[in-house]
C-alpha cells in the first residue's frame, strides 16, 4: 500500500462531522449537497438559483452511518429550559382540555344533543379535526422557523397565506366526509335515520371546522414568531397552546351552531343548503386556486389527504366508544376530553421536535447516527436514542399533571365538592400513563419510518398520533371505568344533570 493510499485511509476512520468552509474540506469529506445531489429528484441549478441554503456540511460518514457518535449535532437542550417551555403550555392546555370537559359534560343535556345522535361521533373527529390540520400548521411552521427559513417579510406572507389556505380546504372537505361517516355509523347503530338531522350536521361539521381552525391558526402563527423573538422553541409552545383552546373552541362553536340550526332545521332547511352551497362552491375553490400557485403548499395539497382522512376515522371509532358510554357512565363525558387532549397534546410536541432534530441533522431517507428507527420501548422512552431525553421528560411531566386536571375537573363538574375517590384517581392515571407510553413509542416508530421513506413526518405522523390518542383514550377509560364498576368502586358524581 502506498502513501497515498494509507493516508486516505486514516482520514476516513476519523472523520470530520463539519466543516465551516468549503475550502476546509478534504479530499474524502462529502457534503450533503454532494450526497442528495446523487437522488433524480435534486436540482443543483434551480436550488442555485434560489439560493436556498441546504443542511450543513456533514461528511459521507455523517450521513450514511448510523453507528458513529456525533457529539457536536444535534445541539443540547438543557432539560430544565425544556422543562419549563413545555410545563407552561402544558398546564394552559389541560385548563383548555378540563374546560372542554365542563362544556361536553353540559351539552349533553341539549335537545339537539339528545334527538341527533350522530353529534357525539362527531364529537372526537372534529376535536381530532384540530390535531390533524392545526397541529401540522404548527409543526411545519416551527420547523421551518428552527430551520431560520422564516426571512424576508414576502416569504413569510406566502408562507402564512398558503398554510392557512391548506388548513382551510382540508377542513372543509374532511369535515363533510366524517359528518357523512358520523351519520351512517349512527344510523347503522340507532336504527333511526333523517335527513333533516344530514343537512344539520353537515352544516354543523363544516362551521365548526372552519372557524375554529381559522381562529387556532392566527393563534399558532403568532405564538411561533413570537417564541423566535425571545429565542424559545417554538415546538415546544406551538402545540400546547393551540390545543389550550382547540377543544373549547371547537365545543362551543359545535354546540352553538347545533343548537342554532335545530331550532329551526324544519321550517327553514333552506338556511343549512345555503350554508353548505357557500363554502363548497364558493369558499373552497377560492382556496384551492391560491394554494396550488403556492410553492409551499402545492405538494401537501397534492399528496396530504391519506393521513388526514385516514385519522378522520380513528377518531370517529372513538366517537363511537363515547356514544356507547356516555349513557352508562354519566361521568365519563367530563375525564374522555382530558385524557385525549393531553395524550394527544404531548405526542404531538414529541413528533414535532423529532422532525425538527431530523431536517436539521439528517436528510430524508437517512436516519442520523444520533437515533434509530427500530428500537425496544425502553430504548425509545427512556434511555438509548436522542429522542428519549423528550419523552422521558413528557412522562414524567404528565403524573403530576394528569392529578391536578382531573381532580380540577372533578371539582367543577360536582360545584366545589370531590367526588373521585383514590380508586378512580389511581385507575385513571393509570389508563393515561398507558395511553401516553404507547403514543410516545407509535410516535418514535412512525416519525423515523416516514423520515426513512422520504416523506415529511411535519404532514403525515401527528394526524395519526393524534386520531390514535382519541381511540387509545375513549377505550382506555371506558375500561377503566368498567373495571372500577366491577370492584363496585365505580364514579358517581354528587350533582345530578
Amino acid at each position: 500500500m502506498n502513501a497515498k493510499n494509507f493516508d486516505s485511509e486514516k482520514n476516513l476512520e476519523t472523520p470530520q462531522y463539519y466543516s465551516e468552509t468549503p475550502e476546509q474540506c478534504d479530499d474524502n469529506q462529502f457534503t450533503t449537497t454532494t450526497v442528495i445531489s446523487l437522488s433524480p429528484e435534486f436540482n443543483l441549478k434551480n436550488e442555485k438559483q434560489n439560493h436556498r441554503a441546504l443542511d450543513k456540511q456533514k461528511s459521507m460518514e455523517s450521513v450514511l452511518t448510523t453507528d458513529t457518535v456525533m457529539d457536536p449535532i444535534p445541539k443540547k437542550e438543557k432539560w430544565y429550559s425544556v422543562f419549563i417551555q413545555i410545563f407552561i403550555p402544558f398546564m394552559i392546555a389541560g385548563v383548555g382540555t378540563i374546560g372542554a370537559g365542563i362544556v361536553l359534560g353540559n351539552v349533553e343535556n341539549y335537545s339537539v344533543f339528545k334527538h341527533v345522535r350522530a353529534l357525539y361521533i362527531l364529537v372526537p373527529a372534529l376535536l381530532g379535526l384540530k390535531g390533524n390540520l392545526d397541529m401540522c400548521l404548527a409543526s411545519r411552521l416551527s420547523t421551518q422557523a428552527n430551520l431560520g427559513n422564516m426571512k424576508g417579510k414576502k416569504e413569510v406572507m406566502k408562507m402564512i397565506i398558503g398554510n392557512i389556505g391548506l388548513v382551510q380546504v382540508q377542513a372543509i372537505v374532511a369535515s363533510c366526509v366524517v359528518s357523512i361517516f358520523a351519520i351512517a355509523t349512527s344510523a347503522v347503530l340507532n336504527q333511526q335515520f333523517e335527513w333533516n338531522h344530514c343537512y344539520l350536521l353537515m352544516a354543523c361539521s363544516i362551521l365548526t371546522a372552519t372557524l375554529s381552525c381559522f381562529t387556532l391558526d392566527f393563534v399558532l402563527i403568532s405564538v411561533i414568531f413570537l417564541s423566535k423573538k425571545i429565542k424559545l422553541n417554538p415546538d415546544n409552545l406551538a402545540t400546547p397552546l393551540a390545543a389550550s383552546i382547540g377543544d373549547v373552541v371547537s365545543l362551543l362553536v359545535l354546540s352553538s351552531w347545533a343548537r342554532l340550526l335545530f331550532t329551526i332545521h324544519d321550517e327553514h332547511q333552506w338556511v343549512m343548503f345555503a350554508i353548505l352551497g357557500t363554502y363548497v362552491f364558493l369558499i373552497l375553490p377560492v382556496w384551492v386556486l391560491i394554494v396550488r400557485k403556492n410553492e409551499y403548499t402545492k405538494s401537501v395539497l397534492y399528496r396530504g389527504w391519506t393521513p388526514v382522512l385516514s385519522a378522520l376515522f380513528i377518531s370517529g371509532a372513538g366517537g363511537l366508544v363515547l356514544d356507547q358510554a356516555v349513557n352508562q357512565f354519566p361521568g365519563y363525558v367530563t375525564f374522555q376530553p382530558i385524557i385525549n387532549g393531553i395524550g394527544g397534546n404531548l405526542v404531538s410536541v414529541y413528533a414535532s421536535r423529532t422532525s425538527t432534530m431530523l431536517h436539521k441533522t439528517s436528510i430524508k431517507g437517512v436516519i442520523p447516527p444520533h437515533t434509530k428507527q427500530w428500537v425496544a420501548p425502553w430504548t425509545a422512552l427512556i434511555s438509548g436514542v436522542f429522542p428519549a431525553k423528550t419523552a422521558r421528560l413528557l412522562l414524567a411531566m404528565s403524573i403530576p399533571g394528569q392529578i391536578v386536571f382531573v381532580l380540577s375537573a372533578d371539582l367543577i363538574a360536582n360545584e366545589g365538592v370531590l367526588a373521585a375517590k383514590v380508586p378512580f384517581v389511581s385507575t385513571y392515571l393509570l389508563v393515561s400513563i398507558i395511553q401516553l407510553m404507547l403514543l410516545l413509542y407509535t410516535g418514535h416508530l412512525m416519525v423515523h419510518t416516514i423520515w426513512k421513506f422520504k416523506i415529511d413526518p411535519d404532514n403525515f405522523a401527528i394526524p395519526y398520533l393524534t386520531a390514535l390518542g382519541d381511540l387509545l383514550g375513549s377505550t382506555l377509560l371506558l375500561l377503566g371505568f368498567i373495571f372500577l364498576r366491577s370492584i363496585q368502586q365505580e364514579y358517581e358524581s354528587d350533582v345530578e344533570n
